[in-house]
């Protein structure tokens, strides 16, 4: 089994990454864990107070839990993956069951700011992005499919989101093991990628 950790701001195109490596290894099996999954429970708190809550710092994460099943898929068992909701910032009451495959990868901002969680990574991948290029796609993505107004995103955008990644994801790419630039157009970085994983598995 082959654990795979992507990291990068937001907007960065971690998902883009995800999705190149699915349809590049179609014939592997791969399974992915979100970190977006995993923000802490707080359903005891009202809608006003949870969407004043620092997403973009690392405490804002259920990483006890997200250690806790990427160790249960390696060895053997399948998980039920929490199901997230950005417009209601809360965990809905249901599941998503992940079974073990022989890729597992683990994509998130902070996916390399715990320490137990990065040891458990063979191959870790930073996905940077240019910051100008990513608030635009944070901007597009929050209004267009999570509902939010351009001013609540901005403000968020210079209160947490470019402060929380100075300070604690920038940092992360020097545990790189593979640094991508801007996602979009990079089909050699896929190929580079597809191959490591590949020599990978045909080692074990």
């Amino acid at each position: 089994m082959l654990v795979i950790g992507i990291a990068g701001g937001t907007g960065s195109g971690k998902t883009t990454v995800v999705n190149k490596i699915l349809q590049e290894l179609e014939d592997q099996e791969i399974a992915v864990l979100s970190q977006d999954c995993y923000y802490r429970d707080h359903n005891d708190l009202s809608f006003e107070e949870r969407s004043k809550i620092n997403y973009d710092h690392p405490r804002s994460i259920d990483f006890e839990l997200l250690v806790s099943h990427l160790k249960t898929l390696k060895a053997g068992q399948p998980v039920e993956q929490p199901v997230y909701s950005y417009t209601k910032h809360a965990r809905l009451e249901r599941f998503t069951t992940v079974f073990p495959k022989n890729v597992i990868i683990v994509e998130g901002i902070l996916a390399f700011t715990n320490k137990e969680l990065l040891e458990e990574f063979d191959i870790k991948i930073f996905v940077h992005t240019d910051p100008d290029e990513r608030l635009i796609r944070r901007i597009r993505r929050d209004v267009e499919e999570r509902g939010r107004d351009l001013d609540e995103v901005l403000t968020r955008y210079t209160t947490t989101i470019r402060p929380m990644h100075n300070q604690f994801i920038e940092p992360t790419m020097s545990y790189a093991d593979i640094i991508i630039p801007n996602m979009r157009q990079n089909p050699v970085a896929v190929n580079v990628i597809k191959t490591v994983i590949q020599d990978k598995l045909n080692q074990e």
